[in-house]
């Protein structure tokens, strides 16, 4: 196996990017933060159908590498501040990847790890699977993640997920939102989900993605109907809306479902 910290494969339209760090459960420093990040800002450049996120070994990510938490300990407020907008910045990336992140989560996954769940579009856990924001016990916050694990779970939850550092199991995630599935054999759940995007217009779910970031907890107003009739309308005019319309009227399969 190669010694990568990120292994990273396309096949077919479909991205499989794999954590590598085994060894310390795929636990995040700064060269998987970059691996991640630059890996994810190719998808953006070019993206796939779909992108498969999973964990090499006993555990999807263990967050932060213990390594790497010690060289921030001596770290200026600044540095560390700088560092914290590298893996703020990552989770970004891939949350805001045009095209849909399927997070494979198993054994444990903890601080960084959930908020890498978080910034993905559907989650299946293994049954195995063990979640702990766990920041407090080290006299730290949540804080770098916390956008994307609040979005996910909600503020009532994390008042006691954040300030207990409590483990929590996979049927636990599923009841907050944090997961979609919990399964013994995840990777039918997948199989499930790509077959289903590969029926869906990839144009019409980089934007669809982009519309639930733009309205998600927005107050209606007219100009928030004023941006949705906008971006209806773009779409009805665009090279997929016409080939949607045209094959459903045709009863024929779109051209998208082809590739």
């Amino acid at each position: 196996m190669t010694d990568a910290p990120l292994l990273v494969t396309v096949d077919a339209g479909i991205a499989r990017v794999t954590l590598n760090r085994p060894e310390v459960r795929n636990a995040f420093d700064e060269v998987l933060i970059a691996a991640l990040t630059t890996t994810f800002a190719r998808f953006h450049a070019d993206p796939p159908r779909a992108v498969v996120l999973a964990g090499n070994g006993a555990g999807f990510c263990a967050g932060a590498d213990v390594a790497w938490m010690k060289r921030a300990g001596g770290w200026t407020e600044a540095e560390n501040r700088a560092d914290a907008m590298l893996l703020s910045g990552m989770l970004d990336t891939i949350d805001r990847c045009p095209c849909p992140v399927i997070a494979v989560a198993h054994g444990n996954v903890l601080g960084g790890g959930v908020g890498l769940v978080a910034a993905a579009d559907m989650v299946v856990a293994s049954s195995d699977a063990r979640f702990c924001l766990s920041e407090v016990r080290l006299g730290l916050t949540p804080a770098t993640i916390s956008p994307f694990v609040l979005r996910a779970i909600g503020a009532r939850a994390a008042r006691r997920w954040f300030l207990t550092a409590e483990m929590f199991d996979a049927d636990d995630a599923l009841a907050m939102g944090l997961v979609h599935v919990v399964s013994d054999a995840p990777e039918i759940q997948v199989a499930a989900w790509l077959k289903a995007l590969r029926g869906v217009a990839p144009g019409a779910v980089a934007a669809a993605k982009a519309l639930i970031a733009d309205v998600a907890g927005t107050p209606v107003t007219d100009t928030l109907r004023g941006l949705t009739a906008d971006r209806i309308a773009a779409r009805r005019a665009s090279a997929e809306g016409k080939e949607g319309l045209a094959a459903f009227l045709d009863k024929r399969q779109p051209d998208w479902t082809k590739s």
